[in-house]
């Protein structure tokens, strides 16, 4: 871009867009819709953030989550692949996407390209990889999470929980998967983005 053009974009551009359109609030709106359940409204949020930005989307691992809950497993997929490149060691991104290769196409299809993660020390991470690797359990998961006390247990139950139900759905337990949703969107609920992932999980599927 040429400077002058640059100049006369950064004066216009900005009174061009309306206040719902710029980048932190179209961010707020995805955020917003998702955490009120309307998972398609929340992408479509996203999507106008990426064709405003699109620089932003390796980072929209949000917008994964929304994609999986609007059934657009092929979308999340993408998703959380192009997260990966931006974001190496987090076990989370690996589980959504393996979460959508299963619904899409199988858990077996999904443990084939199951992605490798390592250094993520959040408990109970490391079980929850193996889990869904296909090496570990939910004893293992259910184990590891009863380490601290107070608030930082009540997380890690509730991470124990969250990633259990979201695997026996994969895996076509739902009355597994009910049992240990509802236990991190109630007992054991956290006010943070992922404690309320859970919440949105039971409402969409009418377990409340």
């Amino acid at each position: 871009m040429k400077p002058l053009l640059a100049l006369i974009t950064a004066l216009v551009l900005p009174s061009l867009l309306r206040a719902e359109d710029t980048p932190n609030e179209l961010f707020r709106q995805g955020v917003d819709f998702f955490f009120a359940a309307k998972p398609k409204e929340s992408v479509a949020a996203f999507d106008k953030l990426i064709a405003l930005v699109p620089d932003s989307k390796p980072q929209l691992w949000q917008r994964g989550l929304s994609l999986y809950y609007a059934g657009d497993f092929k979308g999340g997929r993408e998703q959380f692949e192009v997260h990966q490149t931006v974001n190496g060691n987090d076990v989370e991104n690996a589980a959504w996407h393996f979460l959508c290769i299963a619904k899409g196409e199988g858990v077996e299809a999904a443990r084939k390209v199951f992605i490798p993660i390592e250094g993520d020390s959040r408990i109970p991470m490391k079980q929850v990889h193996e889990l869904f690797a296909g090496k570990g359990s939910e004893e293992a998961v259910l184990k590891a999470a009863e380490e601290g006390e107070g608030e930082r247990l009540r997380n890690h139950r509730c991470y124990a929980h969250l990633y259990l139900g979201l695997y026996y759905e994969a895996t076509g337990d739902n009355e597994k998967a009910k049992a240990h949703m509802l236990k991190a969107a109630k007992d054991f609920s956290m006010d943070h983005y992922m404690g309320r992932v859970a919440q949105v999980h039971v409402k969409l599927r009418g377990w409340e």
